[in-house]
């Protein structure tokens, strides 16, 4: 996650506000291929500040997460009125900035609860290296692990046996091993090709 100092005015009639945690204009934004093609629409949102009066402009930070994978996009910045539309879509354009997303320092992952060997690790690292910060795969004779299938970004249990990027520990315990379930929208990856075999 990133902070990118924005300015936006209100030139409008009605004041700009954040009503709370749902409700009211966010500034957020969308990630865009080169053509303008949506690639991540939903962006984070970031309450406004302060209410922001017609006329008045307001410059303050935006939580941005860069996409998966890295490369060449165009972070559009825009507001949206939660649960109704962005503002981008009433005819206001959303200011469009060229950015080469680099790949994710993966050098700090660690491995928690095994031993993997160099053809594991190289993959975790790779995936890390996309945007990943947590990855796990199959571990072998534990039920609901099973080795086989591909990547799955939605894997709906706990990743047992995880390489984490700082500052992600392990959460919780599978059958007494280190785990990690999914929290606070950071990417993972559950690959069910790379297999662990408990000891």
């Amino acid at each position: 996650m990133h902070e990118v100092l924005v300015e936006v005015a209100n030139e409008g009639t009605a004041p700009w506000r954040t009503r709370g945690r749902e409700d009211g204009l966010f500034l957020s934004y969308h990630w865009l291929d080169e053509r303008g093609n949506p690639i991540v629409w939903d962006g984070e949102r970031t309450p406004l500040e302060r209410v922001v009066l017609p006329g008045e402009a307001l410059r303050q930070s935006v939580h941005i997460r860069g996409p998966i994978p890295p490369g060449a996009y165009l972070l559009a910045i825009d507001l949206v009125e939660e649960h109704r539309f962005w503002v981008a879509e009433l005819g206001a354009k959303a200011h469009e900035e060229p950015v080469v997303v680099s790949p994710r320092d993966a050098s700090h992952a660690r491995v928690f609860g095994a031993h993997p060997d160099e053809a594991w690790v190289a993959a975790a690292h790779e995936l890390h290296s996309e945007g990943y910060g947590a990855v796990a795969g199959a571990i072998e004779g534990l039920k609901g692990y099973a080795p086989g299938g591909g990547r799955s970004p939605r894997f709906a249990q706990p990743l047992v046996c995880p390489s984490l990027l700082p500052p992600l520990e392990p959460n919780c315990e599978v059958e007494g091993l280190p785990a990690w379930r999914p929290e606070d929208d950071e990417p993972f990856m559950y690959d069910g090709r790379l297999v662990l075999r408990p000891r």
